[in-house]
């Protein structure tokens, strides 16, 4: 884990020193937020932050693979749910604003 590697701990700690509250509540509201989004997802839902991001469930295609340890063996791939992220235009020209290295 690199040094600028945010876990929920670093986010609430982030939290509670920008809004004046203590460490506990803040995670406490980390915590119930990553809760709340996950159980939204899981339902198959649709979350919208404006300025952030969309998270949104997909449908993957069906697909041929290959093992690469068996290269000349075709491997079946099933259609599967996955989440799908798009940034939102603040938080994209953020990253575009980043040094690249």
């Amino acid at each position: 884990m690199s040094n600028n590697t945010m876990t929920k701990r670093k986010i609430a700690n982030a939290v509670a020193s920008k809004i004046g509250i203590t460490q506990s509540a803040a995670f406490d509201a980390v915590k119930a937020t990553l809760e709340t989004l996950s159980e939204i997802l899981a339902a198959g839902g649709h979350v919208e932050l404006r300025g952030f991001g969309v998270f949104e469930i997909i449908t993957q295609k069906p697909r041929v693979g290959r093992n690469p340890n068996q290269p000349d063996i075709p491997v079946d791939i099933p259609a599967r749910k996955v989440v799908k992220f798009r940034a939102g235009n603040e938080l994209a020209a953020k990253v575009r604003s980043l040094p690249v290295k």
